[in-house]
């Protein structure tokens, strides 16, 4: 399997911000539950669990502009642009099913959730692509 520099870089990064997305989130719930803070630090607290998963996003740029394997970052683009795809339709679909009052409402966090599901999709199109020659 490839593993370039960046790949690793990326790969390493991710971990870390995803431990700190969990003890973030974990820590900021938990304290909204049991001493709930109010003002200015309310939302200061509420904005940090995001921060990570923002990162994420940047951190998954920066891979993208660093793989040196122009088939990789080829591959990663089209699985990148099937995600944004996959959640700009599911978000309009569902904001549309949502202002006529058939569907719930979703946090706008929903959004980053289906761009990361939609990555995975991406990821699967591209193997089936490559196995059917297609790629």
């Amino acid at each position: 399997m490839h593993k370039s520099p960046a790949l690793r870089r990326y790969n390493a990064t991710v971990l870390g911000l995803s431990l700190a997305y969990m003890g973030t989130l974990f820590g900021v719930v938990a304290l909204f539950r049991s001493h709930p803070p109010t003002g200015p630090l309310a939302y200061l607290l509420a904005v940090l669990p995001a921060l990570p998963l923002l990162g994420v996003f940047l951190v998954w740029g920066r891979y993208l502009r660093d793989e040196p394997d122009e088939y990789i970052r080829t591959m990663n683009v089209r699985q990148t642009l099937i995600a944004t795809v996959f959640m700009l339709c599911a978000t309009t679909i569902w904001g549309f099913v949502e202002s006529f009052g058939l569907a719930p409402h979703l946090p706008a966090y929903s959004a980053g959730v289906l761009w990361f599901a939609g990555l995975m999709l991406g990821g699967c199109l591209n193997i089936a692509a490559v196995r059917a020659g297609a790629a």
